[in-house]
């Protein structure tokens, strides 16, 4: 039986998920794949973990200070890289030095944070192909909502001419509340923060950023662009007041934060803002905390995806959903 080692960088409620889940599936990876899975190596900031016999979960939470960055990972002999740190999509985040690292040293890297993918893209894909790595990237794009794998796989060979995707939960619970209860935005945020799924801070979510990141991701690793942030058009929620609502509702249009990649001939333009539906319209019935996306193409017609979750559970079964990818395509070498 082949062994793969794994380490996990960033070490919060997502990293913690995933390790959970993945030492849960031990089994399911030895009947299914003929592999036993080892987790050598976790890491935060500034504390981590290391056993090359593989870690236990009475591990996670006696983590050693200074066992962190990506000489520490490197040193593990993992063969199998997940990245779920904090996510900086202007500087790339502490993330994008592990990544970086793993990938110049051929090592496989699944990676669950957004920003080193929008900051630093075409090179972490430049790297991966030089070395030889695999760079899988589902946890990064809604989570549990199939994307990525929807244009990777799903739709090869087709034409993509049109993307639309619902992809950030919070903004659309907001918009939710606000049409159907007729509360206000900060009252509305105070909710989902007090529920523990709005973040401290959630300018990036309620200012499209979080949106605009995923849009980012989706056209360059699906779709082939070769676009910044700089050339999206970004709007979020934060302007919309009472007379929207109003007016909204007396048209009998559902607002929703929506990103959208055109093809445009041989370009593709990406934007993010308020886009209004009729009843008619799939988009009109993603309530509270759902997500979807619409592709267009040219040979398969139309696809929606509607629905996945969004908690550490749901984005860290993304990430090993790309883990069972990387051992299909090493049996197949």
């Amino acid at each position: 039986m082949l062994t793969s080692r794994i380490a996990i960088s960033g070490f919060g409620a997502v990293g913690r998920a995933t390790a959970h889940l993945l030492l849960a599936r031990r089994d399911r990876y030895r009947t299914v794949f003929g592999v036993d899975v080892r987790l050598v190596a976790v890491c935060g900031s500034r504390s981590g973990a290391f056993d090359p016999a593989g870690l236990a979960p009475d591990r996670f939470d006696v983590l050693e200070a200074g066992l962190s960055g990506p000489d520490f990972i490197a040193s593990s002999g993992a063969d199998v890289l997940i990245e779920a740190g904090p996510s900086d999509f202007r500087t790339g985040g502490p993330g994008l030095d592990y990544i970086r690292s793993a990938l110049t040293g051929g090592v496989d890297t699944i990676v669950i944070s957004k920003g080193a993918l929008v900051c630093d893209g075409r090179a972490l894909r430049d790297r991966a192909r030089a070395s030889g790595a695999m760079l899988k990237i589902s946890g990064a794009t809604a989570a549990a909502l199939p994307t990525i794998d929807l244009l990777h796989y799903n739709l090869a060979g087709c034409t993509t001419l049109r993307v639309d995707g619902i992809l950030n939960a919070t903004s659309n619970y907001l918009l939710d509340a606000m049409m159907i209860r007729g509360v206000g935005l900060d009252e509305a945020l105070a909710e989902a923060q007090a529920g523990g799924f709005a973040e401290p801070d959630p300018r990036n979510d309620i200012e499209g950023w979080d949106t605009a990141c995923k849009l980012l991701i989706l056209a360059n690793f699906g779709l082939g662009a070769d676009l910044m942030m700089t050339d999206l058009t970004v709007e979020g929620i934060q302007s919309v007041t009472s007379g929207h609502i109003a007016q909204w509702r007396a048209d009998g249009l559902a607002p929703r934060l929506v990103g959208s990649v055109i093809r445009d001939g041989d370009a593709l333009r990406a934007s993010v803002g308020i886009r209004t539906y009729p009843p008619n319209d799939p988009f009109a019935h993603i309530a509270g905390k759902n997500k979807a996306i619409r592709i267009e193409t040219d040979a398969m017609g139309e696809i929606v995806a509607i629905g996945g979750g969004s908690g550490p559970i749901a984005t860290a079964a993304a990430a090993l959903k790309d883990l069972e990818h990387i051992f299909q395509s090493r049996s197949l070498r």
